[in-house]
């Protein structure tokens, strides 16, 4: 019988879990024999004796946790305790944030793991539901919008009152992604008056089918702005400035300001320079969901949320998911029990089959090395 190990995260401000009481219970009832350690699930508000409950031994630290297992479930990257518990030839599985993480990479490999990125996990079809991607950056979304209406001084909605109207806030989103589609469903949700852009054509109907009303400079070169596979195409260096001119003048109306975009393997793209956020009214405010790659907005500080001289706050928190954290883990927690159902044959039997499609694409280490073609 597989055995699968969860920790406690050690990242600072993770509280996030890799499995849930409920995802232990289906990982037992699938064949697998599960080990959590003691306070794995506090940060998220899932206590031990649910686990045991569900069918978890538990374990009263890490290297207790992870000496005998054949699989350790995270959420992020193992630090050097961790790895030096594994026994040879452990599969890990986690959000490894590879492209930063090399010297964790670089760790497993030396101690001989397996190692899967799920932000490798390919976007297809039968691999939706491992999607650990898109189910963070949704709760990501949400959270930004519920941040951003704290750090504003006034109310989102519309209020009709005796003593006169309350105006809605006007709230932008940059970037319609699965987080900024969900941005953008939390602030209408909230009433506030929702703008958003994108780079691809197709995100005009999902923006407008949410409510929002769509920001671009709409001409031939937009409308042909897309590949077959749904992927954006650069833009003439004319189209960027008009767009650009748009955007700003835009930009200087809103109350909120919502940013979205990432790169994979690369710093976030620069979407709000230190002159719009000058042009924002007092008062306003601007999340940057980009922080952790660098940020999209000029100026944000990693960790902080502070207002600049001209009133305007700047909102640069991290790892907002992890500030929903029970329904980000069990979200993220099935993602992962899908994906370690990978492990198994047909029978029932532990025998991964690394030419399997989403396995390929996800393995990041193996056999002492780096192996994911976009990290070498």
């Amino acid at each position: 019988m597989p055995v699968i190990a969860v920790t406690k995260e050690r990242r600072a401000g993770e509280t996030r879990v890799a499995a849930t009481p409920e995802t232990v219970k289906k990982l037992v009832g699938s064949g697998f024999s599960v080990t959590v350690e003691r306070g794995a699930g506090a940060g998220a508000s899932y206590p031990d004796d649910e686990y045991e409950a569900a069918g978890a031994a538990l374990a009263p630290g890490a290297a207790e946790a992870i000496g005998a297992a054949d699989i350790l479930l995270k959420v992020r990257a193992p630090v050097d305790e961790e790895i030096a518990a594994l026994k040879a030839g452990a599969i890990v599985v986690g959000l490894l944030n590879p492209h930063q993480e090399k010297d964790a990479l670089k760790a497993l490999a030396a101690k001989g793991a397996t190692a899967f990125a799920m932000e490798f996990v390919p976007r297809i079809t039968r691999a939706q539901v491992m999607d650990a991607l898109s189910s963070q950056a949704n709760l990501a979304g949400y959270r930004a919008v519920i941040e951003a209406a704290a750090a504003y001084g006034k109310a989102l909605p519309m209020m009709m009152t005796a003593a006169g109207t309350v105006a809605p806030a006007k709230v932008f989103v940059m970037g319609a992604g699965v987080a900024g589609l969900q941005a953008i469903a939390t602030a209408k949700r909230l009433g506030a008056v929702v703008t958003a852009t994108d780079v691809r054509p197709a995100a005009k109907e999902q923006v407008e089918s949410l409510g929002g009303k769509f920001v671009a400079v709409e001409d031939e070169e937009f409308r042909q702005a897309e590949t077959a596979e749904g992927y954006a195409k650069e833009m003439s260096p004319e189209y960027q400035a008009k767009q650009a001119a748009l955007v700003s003048d835009h930009i200087r109306k809103q109350d909120i300001v919502v940013t979205t975009a990432l790169i994979p393997g690369r710093p976030a793209p620069r979407l709000v320079t230190a002159e719009h956020v000058a042009s924002m009214r007092h008062g306003s405010v601007l999340v940057d969901l980009a922080v952790e790659q660098g940020g999209n907005v000029e100026g944000v500080r990693p960790g902080e949320i502070f207002q600049t001289e001209g009133g305007v706050t700047i909102v640069g928190l991290a790892n907002l998911p992890g500030r929903v954290a029970a329904d980000s883990s069990a979200l993220y927690a099935r993602n992962l029990f899908a994906f370690a159902g990978l492990f198994l044959d047909k029978e029932g039997g532990f025998a991964p089959d690394y030419e399997d499609e989403i396995l390929k694409a996800a393995l990041v280490t193996r056999d002492g090395a780096v192996v994911h073609p976009a990290l070498q």
